[in-house]
């Protein structure tokens, strides 16, 4: 199939960045890792690390929230060694960028053949039993945006067009998340997320359907990412940090500097697993 001018023009960026990050940072990471809001402390721990301010790769979305850094770091984490790729600060929608903006910045690491990718997030909690500080793996996904990256023609080249979503969150990369927090002696629960747009927060009412809908999780970013990568073949993994009760669940107002002091006091639990994480994928497919 011929590709058109816009499909082209797409490829085009994304290998441009792509070419650009492959002659910086070498062999291709085993993982990559998007830090969400608050959790760029991940990108400190990786040894050996080789950084690149997302302004000095082509074409590549810079955030513009605070806690998101806007930089890749790249090296060896954990103690086997596992080559990742930290993207320290995620695109939001809700900053004005496009459904395909907010993914580009992940199809490139995918594009450059990074096949497993671990999405963190900092979300609300909508049951009561999930606290503040509460580490979440995700399930399943509820899209609530009425917006997806793969709208309008697809781009054969990055993946077919109607890609199956029955398994968002590989199960086989959920269980080694789940063994990596028994090794790491941290306590992770697991639910579903639901994405809505922002950037205010829910109303209760809108909290009150969400639970309804099976959400136990609510946030405004890595949906579109999963989707994304999913349609490019990616395996992925979701993890949250709970940084508030979400609206109606407690009487206290949001604030998103609480949001992200709660993000920072997690790090340690966090960051525990994900080194413990990276572990568990360098062990069961037998890389670094």
């Amino acid at each position: 199939m011929n590709m058109s001018h816009e499909d082209a023009d797409i490829i085009g960026r994304i290998d441009a960045a792509a070419a650009s990050l492959r002659a910086t940072i070498g062999a291709t990471p085993a993982l990559g890792i998007v830090a969400g809001s608050g959790l760029g402390a991940l990108g400190s721990l990786v040894r050996d690390a080789t950084r690149v301010s997302y302004a000095d790769i082509p074409h590549f979305v810079r955030p513009t929230v605070i806690g998101h850094s806007g930089e890749l770091v790249v090296g060896a984490l954990g103690e086997q060694g596992l080559r990742v790729a930290v993207l320290s600060g995620r695109i939001h929608g809700y900053e004005g960028h496009t459904p395909a903006e907010t993914v580009f910045n992940v199809r490139v690491l995918a594009r450059l053949g990074v096949k497993r990718f671990l999405v963190t997030n900092a979300a609300g909690g909508i049951e009561p039993w999930l606290a503040p500080g509460t580490l979440v793996r995700i399930t399943d996904h509820i899209n609530m945006t009425g917006k997806n990256p793969l709208t309008g023609p697809n781009v054969d080249a990055l993946g077919t067009r109607f890609p199956d979503m029955s398994e968002a969150y590989c199960n086989r990369l959920g269980a080694a998340l789940d063994r990596a927090a028994g090794k790491a002696g941290v306590n992770v629960r697991a639910g579903v997320y639901a994405m809505m747009n922002g950037p205010s927060y829910e109303t209760p009412a809108e909290i009150r359907m969400l639970r309804v809908m099976g959400a136990a999780l609510v946030g405004m970013s890595t949906v579109l990412e999963t989707i994304a990568l999913g349609h490019m073949g990616a395996r992925v993994a979701g993890l949250s940090v709970v940084t508030n009760y979400a609206a109606g669940v407690s009487t206290q107002p949001l604030d998103h500097a609480e949001v992200a002091a709660i993000a920072k006091e997690a790090g340690p639990r966090l960051l525990a697993l994900v080194q413990a994480f990276c572990d568990e994928v360098a062990l069961q497919e037998n890389y670094k």
